[in-house]
């Protein structure tokens, strides 16, 4: 067994680094200018510094904490040189994402006692949150739980589509109505037959809009009371779903549905497509609030339970 779990865990590091590719590239470049010429750290190299962190949407608060620790250990050190500076770097970013809280979620499993595990999905459309649904319910299955998706974004057709289509290829239950139901009794629906039958894991999608937060709050804490008639606890875990390409319109969108619901744990996705992958840390730092998963391509796998320290060595390894 060892043996197959080292292998798998190979695999997954290389989709890590894949995934990540153009981040790195951008990422190290720049702290390559930053740092060109230069024998010692000093306020010239700090500055460029801090460019290229920005520049990587790492966020200016994140990188005005980052760039102050590197500050103390150089005034600790006065002859700290640009070749240390990579790994002082690299150490500084994992303690800043060992600050930020974690999911304790190595993989896809559920606490103990919590049956059905009951997990709500938020997030605006378009940043993957159908998708990340259909990922989940796979790797779930695959980590041999049984699952059920409730489609309470019920104000798009395509919604409810996109998840019976995802319903149909990971081969796992869903519970709809017709497109302009009421999104709580989807959910209530979707928890009872749930409990009936005795699944592990229920997944509900949500209605993805923002430009009524009020409106968005109610129909959410709708959600939440009528599930919790039948699982006083309900949902254990409410999820929200960003686009990591989108770089600091993620961080504020993360803002905007903190400030609507409570969210637990965070998924941010699309990260092989961008240069912008800094935006991690950047929520990481934030919110407080645990990044548990984040999306690296296209294939059911590539949704990956997230660790801080492989991410940051996949960032920095050459």
């Amino acid at each position: 067994m060892g043996f197959f779990n080292k292998l798998f865990s190979r695999e997954k590091k290389e989709s890590l680094d894949q995934g990540l590719q153009k981040t790195k590239e951008g990422f190290l470049s720049r702290i390559g200018r930053a740092i060109a010429g230069k024998s010692t750290v000093d306020a010239e190299v700090l500055d460029n510094l801090e460019e290229a962190l920005v520049a990587a949407d790492v966020g200016v608060d994140t990188t005005v904490r980052i760039i102050n620790r590197i500050e103390d250990r150089v005034s600790k050190d006065k002859y700290l040189n640009t070749s240390e500076l990579n790994k002082i770097l690299q150490e500084e970013i994992a303690a800043l994402l060992v600050d930020a809280p974690d999911s304790g979620f190595r993989d896809f499993d559920v606490p103990a006692g919590k049956k059905p595990y009951v997990i709500m999905v938020v997030g605006v459309n378009g940043v993957g949150k159908t998708t990340t649904i259909g990922k989940l319910a796979y790797n779930f299955k695959k980590a041999g739980k049984s699952v059920m998706l409730g489609a309470a974004d019920t104000f798009r057709a395509a919604a409810v589509d996109q998840l019976t289509i995802w319903s149909d290829r990971v081969g796992v239950p869903i519970v709809k109505q017709q497109m302009g139901s009421d999104p709580a009794a989807v959910a209530f629906d979707t928890v009872q037959s749930g409990v009936s039958k005795e699944t592990d894991v229920i997944i509900i999608d949500t209605a993805g809009r923002l430009h009524n937060k009020l409106h968005l709050m109610d129909e959410l804490s709708k959600i939440k009371r009528v599930m919790n008639k039948v699982i006083p606890d309900a949902p254990h875990e409410v999820l929200l779903v960003l686009d990591g390409s989108t770089g600091q319109n993620a961080v504020e969108q993360a803002r905007q549905f903190t400030a609507a619901t409570e969210v637990t744990s965070l998924a941010i996705t699309k990260l092989d497509g961008t240069a912008k992958g800094g935006v991690v840390l950047a929520i990481a730092n934030q919110f407080k609030i645990p990044v548990k998963y984040i999306g690296i391509g296209e294939k059911m796998e590539d949704l990956q339970v997230f660790d801080k320290e492989e991410f940051v060595d996949s960032l920095f390894s050459l």
